[in-house]
């Protein structure tokens, strides 16, 4: 099966990344959101990040201005789907809100077409089961910035077919992503390790073991990460990281993966990262500034 045509669902820091990825590779792309004001900042985004490429001479004006024509935004989630190969979903991680938007979709979108979902953790065995096709359904886990990190982790469900893997491989080798196959579980491969490292480093911050900036210098330097724990739990989005250890904990019915107190706090308190403009640090200066706790 050959794939032209890419929906891309949410227009956030995943979906507008991997709808970057996509049209620079050659694909068509629909980005979809609810709120234009959302694909309009997506855009803004792409364009941002292509023009630095520019700076570094790493792309032409020409490929620039070809990329940003294979992009079309927009609203209506049948419009987005009806035509597309490969509908790639990257919506907030909430188990209803998933479902919900995998029925519509299967509806809506061609028989052919193979759907994949960004999530980080939840069940692709589940959202699957949600449609009439669970042999085309399958995990397509980016990572973030999706322009930068070069690894896709494609998850297969019960019933996802050999062949749709191959298509997704086939896929990401195209816009330049290395992969790793791996089975369902909760967490996958990556975020089965990560997620409980980051909320340890929350639980140093919230014990008063050590303080934000040097959490983070101490695990650079130490264990040769390129961003500290804190930096990069405000980088994933300190709501994403809750939503993905309360789902740990129900999937395990295990409390090693339960999310500090802080983390839980912080997210009440709108404190959500690099996103909201505050998290473990002040994002509002030039420089951003450790929180102090």
């Amino acid at each position: 099966m050959e794939i032209k045509k890419i929906a891309v669902l949410g227009a956030g820091q995943m979906g507008n990344g991997i709808a970057q990825v996509c049209a620079r590779a050659g694909y068509e792309v629909k980005m979809r959101d609810i709120d234009q004001k959302f694909i309009d900042k997506g855009m803004a985004i792409i364009k941002k990040n292509l023009e630095r490429g520019l700076k570094k001479e790493r792309i032409t004006q020409e490929e620039i201005d070809e990329t940003l024509g294979r992009i079309e935004g927009i609203l209506d989630l049948k419009e987005a789907v009806k035509d597309a190969d490969l509908v790639i979903e990257a919506i907030p991680e909430m188990v209803k809100l998933k479902l919900d938007t995998w029925k519509e979709v299967d509806e809506a979108a061609p028989k052919h077409a193979i759907l994949a979902s960004n999530t980080s953790s939840i069940s692709i065995t589940q959202m699957a089961a949600a449609t009439d096709r669970p042999n085309l359904f399958i995990g397509m886990h980016f990572f973030n910035p999706v322009p930068v990190m070069g690894l896709v982790e494609i998850i297969k469900g019960q019933a996802t077919d050999d062949s749709t893997v191959k298509v997704i491989e086939d896929v990401s080798s195209k816009i330049g992503k290395d992969t790793v196959l791996v089975n369902e579980a909760p967490g996958f491969a990556v975020n089965r390790l990560l997620v409980p490292a980051l909320n340890e480093a929350v639980y140093v911050i919230q014990e008063g073991i050590a303080t934000v900036e040097d959490m983070d210098k101490a695990i650079k330097m130490g264990l040769n990460w390129p961003m500290g724990p804190l930096t990069l739990a405000d980088f994933v989005g300190l709501d994403t990281m809750l939503y993905i250890s309360d789902y740990f904990v129900d999937e395990f019915k295990d409390s090693k993966y339960r999310a500090p107190a802080l983390l839980r706090k912080m997210v009440r308190a709108g404190w959500l990262g690099r996103k909201s403009g505050k998290g473990f640090y002040d994002y509002s200066g030039e420089k951003p500034v450790p929180n102090r706790f």
